[in-house]
């Protein structure tokens, strides 16, 4: 394991930003992370996954360490369930596809999300009516300073919309090296109801779908959505959408009532962000090289020589547009370093 000093970070973030690293070491083992950890005990550090939720608006001047634990494998199993466990440097949608190819449900609805498996559990990602949480059993972790290592339950993470333990109470504490989920392994709970899929699949005749089927369906939305962040640097969605009190919504969507919205307990309701994002005038748009995705208002494009000061001061605009137009506060969900 060699720590490199001063070293490009373009390639390890998926906006594309030119951004330096003081030092820079990548792990590929338990053992390395730990005598890592061990030996640069007074060093600041940054710890760095796939760098799909992220976006670098500076130089680290830190020892970046890239999680590179590779592995998946089955943990136990009965006749229903498979308990698979993934190491937190699998790719995460190369993870799903093996996944589906075993015949294994629970995650074919977050196919084609960018990122590694350890990071899922932090932002509790999720796509199309499906959450990390409803298939998380349990992540193993290593204390930064202590270096030792805890199981976290599902109950301990504490998991909310785009929300978990990792991002607040123990924020920067631990990194997380391998997560286990529960799937499916028959009768699988085929969930089609949200967004475009079931349009998607009758576009291809497709009445009774399978794991993969859904899959397809979703890489097709997704790809018709959203950049491909090789070819236009982005991170996905960069803006959450929004929860608002019912009694907060009522004189908004009096004024507006063309406005989307979905229930989502009784007293409250979550609003597209992409919809007052588009409807404020801001799809498309651009700002020299950074702007708004043509096909998505969720997503934030890099054209190629965007610094991460311009993103960021894009997405601001994109904040205070759509506070002025509907008074309605949109959060960002890509984390700002």
């Amino acid at each position: 394991m060699k720590i490199l000093n001063d070293f490009s970070l373009k390639n390890y973030n998926t906006f594309g930003i030119e951004a330096k690293a003081e030092q820079f070491v990548a792990v590929h083992s338990l053992a390395e992370l730990k005598s890592i950890l061990e030996q640069n005990k007074n060093k600041k550090k940054f710890i760095l996954g796939g760098g799909s939720n992220m976006l670098l608006t500076k130089n680290i001047e830190a020892l970046v360490i890239h999680i590179d634990l590779k592995g998946k494998k089955i943990i136990k199993q009965d006749a229903d369930f498979v308990w698979i466990e993934g190491q937190a440097g699998e790719n995460w949608h190369q993870f799903v596809l093996w996944n589906i190819e075993q015949n294994f449900g629970g995650l074919e609805n977050m196919s084609l999300i960018p990122g590694n498996v350890g990071t899922t559990p932090v932002q509790n990602i999720g796509a199309y009516g499906t959450e990390i949480k409803d298939t998380f059993v349990s992540c193993e972790a290593i204390h930064i300073e202590t270096q030792e290592i805890k199981t976290f339950t599902k109950e301990e993470c504490n998991f909310g919309y785009r929300e978990s333990i990792f991002k607040n109470e123990v924020k920067d504490q631990y990194i997380i090296t391998s997560v286990i989920f529960k799937l499916t392994k028959q009768n699988h709970k085929i969930n089609t109801s949200y967004g475009d899929i079931l349009a998607e699949l009758a576009k291809n005749n497709i009445t009774s779908p399978g794991l993969k089927d859904v899959s397809n369906a979703v890489i097709a939305i997704r790809k018709s959505k959203l950049p491909d962040p090789a070819e236009l640097g982005n991170s996905g969605s960069f803006f959450k959408n929004p929860i608002l009190l019912k009694s907060d919504f009522e004189p908004i969507h009096q004024k507006f009532p063309e406005m989307r919205f979905f229930d989502i307990s009784e007293t409250e309701v979550k609003v597209p962000a992409g919809w007052l994002i588009e409807q404020a005038g801001l799809k498309g748009k651009r700002f020299g090289d950074a702007g708004v995705h043509k096909n998505q208002a969720l997503v934030l494009v890099n054209y190629g020589g965007a610094t991460g000061q311009e993103i960021l001061n894009v997405s601001k605009t994109v904040q205070e547009t759509v506070f002025e137009t509907f008074g309605i506060h949109i959060e960002a969900e890509v984390n700002i370093i």
